[in-house]
């Protein structure tokens, strides 16, 4: 299990634009979102042992989170043909239950991931409501190899603050997960 984290797109960058079919063969798009205060996009897949780590806390912090008017989606962009157990099936598995209802997207081309620059899983992502990022980074300090409770503090922050209108804390820290599987020859160019 080699540890990678996220890249920490610059904050400010606008939500890349796109329209994912879900595990559920439901489509959905960044235009359902339009007017939302707040999207939290989380890259995941069904193996990781960082994802398993969190997922069900991440599933509560999800709808409390709904509950609260955020937007919450989840994408899987690792090469199925290469890593079967993060196909659909598995990936609505691990909805049902982990209790995720939200969106679980399937990313077949990788194309969303690299449009985020997406690195690892988990892999947060948090835009305001003019679709402009406000945070990108851990979902808390907690990781499989420590024994710090797992709460989503870091990602509920950011969300909490962009619901009461403020701005988001400046100091983030970058996710730690499992790097996105990607298929031979489509990995993403890092240079930039």
């Amino acid at each position: 299990m080699v540890a990678t984290p996220s890249t920490m797109l610059p904050i400010g960058s606008p939500l890349p634009p796109f329209s994912l079919v879900g595990a559920d063969d439901t489509t959905w798009s960044t235009e359902d979102v339009i007017g939302a205060p707040a999207l939290v996009v989380a890259f995941l897949c069904p193996h990781c042992p960082y994802v398993k780590h969190v997922e069900a806390r991440f599933g509560e912090v999800a709808t409390d989170l709904m509950n609260q008017g955020a937007a919450v989606v989840g994408i899987q962009s690792n090469a199925i043909e290469d890593y079967p157990q993060d196909g659909p099936e598995h990936m609505a598995a691990q909805s049902l239950a982990n209790g995720f209802r939200f969106p679980y997207l399937l990313d077949t081309s990788q194309e969303v991931a690299k449009a985020f620059k997406a690195a690892c899983t988990p892999d947060f992502f948090v835009f305001d409501g003019e679709q402009r990022l406000a945070y990108r980074g851990q979902f808390d300090d907690s990781r499989p190899a420590n024994v710090l409770p797992v709460t989503g503090a870091d990602l509920v922050a950011a969300v909490d603050a962009l619901l009461a209108g403020r701005t988001v804390a400046e100091d983030q820290i970058p996710s730690i997960g499992c790097n996105i599987k990607w298929r031979a020859g489509n990995e993403p160019d890092r240079s930039d």
